[in-house]
């Protein structure tokens, strides 16, 4: 909750602050219509009370409609290249996977091994505002859903196999993007996911193309 809070308290710091004098001069520039990115995410998800997060590398694929020059919806949607290791050092004695029967995300990391993440997908509305003619600046809120897998070990070394959990939850984000051209942009953006009592982030470098 607490990066949720520094995120869009952020951006709407920065977005009503410096990017609102140059709104009126670049908006009747602002093209509407279709647009689609690609890029590399870097993901990270800890879970409650652990003193780091399991790091994992992914690719992102997003498309998104821009209905005015101020608002647009999007989907994308992530899945990993490779997998993060975990290790908790939970005291064996303590150790018990999904001692609660829900199988939530904090269950599936509570021991040690490696995460993958199968996919991430989440639609979102969001808002933009130009700084300058070429530099806008953006925040986003949505719905997402995400499944993962690991290969779990226990803190005395005995293999469970491999697990696999989804859940789902709000995000929200923002982020800065750069027109390289009339149709080509980069643009870069962290979103913040609240899945049950886990914190994902996600880091996102993209280029994108608008129709």
């Amino acid at each position: 909750m607490k990066k949720l809070m520094i995120v869009s308290s952020s951006a709407m710091a920065i977005a009503l602050g410096l990017a609102a004098p140059a709104a009126a001069q670049t908006y009747g520039n602002e093209d509407t219509g279709f647009y689609a990115e690609g890029g590399y995410t870097y993901l990270n998800i800890e879970p409650e009370g652990a003193d780091s997060g399991v790091d994992t590398n992914a690719i992102t694929a997003r498309a998104g409609y821009q209905f005015t020059p101020m608002f647009s919806m999007e989907a994308d949607v992530t899945t990993g290249i490779d997998d993060g290791e975990f290790d908790y050092n939970v005291d064996e004695d303590e150790f018990n996977l999904d001692d609660n029967d829900d199988t939530d995300l904090n269950d599936v990391i509570a021991g040690s091994g490696d995460l993958g993440l199968n996919y991430l997908v989440g639609l979102y509305g969001r808002a933009t505002v130009p700084i300058t003619e070429r530099l806008d600046i953006s925040a986003r809120a949505g719905y997402a859903f995400i499944d993962v897998d690991a290969t779990v070990v226990t803190p005395g070394g005995t293999a469970l196999g491999v697990i696999e959990d989804s859940a789902d939850g709000p995000a929200i984000g923002a982020g800065l993007s750069y027109d390289l051209s009339e149709n080509w942009n980069l643009r870069g953006d962290y979103t913040y996911y609240n899945f049950e009592d886990t914190d994902t982030g996600a880091a996102t470098i993209s280029v994108g193309y608008k129709f």
